[in-house]
């Protein structure tokens, strides 16, 4: 029998309260929500995570290795640097981030105003995404999502698909035609996404191609929507 930690355990035999000792100190849930959707080096993780210190990223990279929840690699050649990745077993709090979110939205004290990274905004669509009853058809849409938070950021490419069936988001350029394209900062995509903002009043966010694609997407991962 494995003996439990004594210093900052719960030493609680409940899988929830042991879930708490795993990520339940402060940073390392949003140093995990980070990683979700890819691999990232430390200097990406601290350009995203703003408030963090370069010595509590540090720990709570060591502590998720430890615990079996990420791992670091080094990149080949050309690039060879490191970056660090959630184990299969770390990407499935993903459903818990989700869970949270879905949780917290009725919140009287969320920070509505409170800017995201460009990975954090998609998450929140991902935690949202449904089925489309609207869709005549399958349409793929690409993200270009440029950080607010940060002066001159480049934008994040991702691409989503929606039909009446489902929809996703993934962290990838497009593989095959498309419907429409999105180029957007954080603050603008979030308040269409989350604050149900009209497109033609986001000076912001500019759509190319399929406005009805872009649409039926905010149909399938806006908050609002979603609790109707």
């Amino acid at each position: 029998m494995s003996s439990r930690r004594s210093y900052g355990s719960y030493n609680d035999g409940c899988a929830a309260a042991h879930a708490l000792d795993l990520i339940g100190e402060r940073w390392t849930l949003i140093v995990v929500r980070e990683l979700l959707l890819g691999p990232k080096r430390f200097a990406d993780l601290q350009r995203d995570i703003l408030g963090i210190s370069p010595t509590v990223l540090s720990q709570r990279l060591r502590d998720l290795e430890a615990r079996g929840i990420a791992v670091r690699r080094t990149l080949p050649a050309p690039a060879r640097v490191d970056v660090y990745e959630l184990t299969p077993w770390g990407s499935k709090l993903e459903a818990v981030n989700a869970a949270l979110s879905l949780w917290a939205v009725d919140s009287p004290d969320l920070p509505w105003d409170a800017d995201m990274s460009p990975d954090t905004l998609v998450l929140a669509m991902r935690a949202h995404a449904r089925a489309d009853a609207g869709s005549s058809a399958p349409a793929r849409v690409v993200l270009r999502l440029s950080d607010s938070r940060i002066a001159g950021a480049d934008p994040v490419t991702y691409t989503a698909y929606v039909s009446h069936e489902g929809a996703r988001v993934e962290q990838e350029s497009p593989a095959g035609p498309i419907d429409a394209e999105v180029d957007a900062t954080t603050a603008g995509w979030k308040a269409c996404v989350l604050g149900q903002a009209p497109l033609a009043d986001m000076p912001d966010v500019r759509v190319t191609g399929s406005m009805a694609a872009v649409e039926a997407l905010l149909r399938a991962t806006g908050m609002e929507s979603a609790a109707s």
